[in-house]
């Protein structure tokens, strides 16, 4: 089950916990287990006639940029993150 936000209202409500490192599952395991993740070039794929324009080689290639642009910023780790925990644990 997916988390999500109650628009308007600040609230968010979490579905199930998953007990797996999620960032060790590949795509598949992460949509088998309803985890979404919001790559802003799904968008521009939605569009045909940006695809057709760019023709499928290219769509392509802006798809494998794009996938690995978002992994590699959803699994790096802030400084922030690493001053705020790495003392506690």
């Amino acid at each position: 089950m997916d988390a999500f936000c109650l628009s308007g209202t600040g609230r968010v409500i979490f579905g199930d916990s998953i007990d797996k490192n999620i960032y060790q599952m590949n795509a598949a395991e992460r949509q088998d287990a309803g985890i979404r993740t919001l790559p802003a070039h799904q968008a521009r794929l939605a569009d045909d006639g940006i695809c057709r324009a760019l023709g499928p080689h290219i769509v392509e290639a802006l798809t494998n940029v794009a996938n690995a642009e978002w992994d590699a910023y959803r699994t790096a780790v802030h400084p922030r993150e690493l001053d705020r925990y790495l003392p506690t644990y």
